[in-house]
């Protein structure tokens, strides 16, 4: 169904959006065994670039992604995971959408407040 033969490491998008809002949340990255995990679980399930590992969204936090729908992109190899995002923040820096910041000229300018501190959930920032 994914062409994931068409990288040379396998790993394929995923754009990731609340599905009942349409904001998108975050992007990340699947590769074989983490779209069969996402099929078989209805949870996302990620491909972490930095451990080299299989990632359940969620696992540490407990701020799990509910598969709504998936869509696929006509080159079979970019998707959008429309989810339930459990928890209500979807970045790591306890912010709802890993796109919280806004280009302002030359600055970035913080938008929104975060819904947990990433302190109390990871013991670090």
């Amino acid at each position: 169904m994914l062409n994931f033969e068409k990288t040379a490491d396998g790993l394929l998008p995923a754009i990731v959006q609340d599905h009942a809002t349409g904001d998108v949340l975050m992007l990340a990255y699947i590769n074989e065994l983490a779209w069969q995990k996402t099929l078989e679980t209805g949870k996302a399930h990620y491909w972490s670039r930095s451990r080299n590992s299989l990632w359940l969204k969620g696992e540490s936090s407990g701020h799990v992604q509910m598969i709504h729908d998936i869509h696929v992109d006509c080159d079979a190899d970019t998707v959008i995971y429309h989810v339930e995002q459990i928890g209500g923040a979807a970045c790591h820096t306890g912010h709802r959408s890993c796109f919280y910041r806004r280009v302002a000229g030359s600055e970035l300018i913080v938008e929104g407040e975060k819904v947990f501190n990433p302190e109390d959930v990871y013991g670090k920032k």
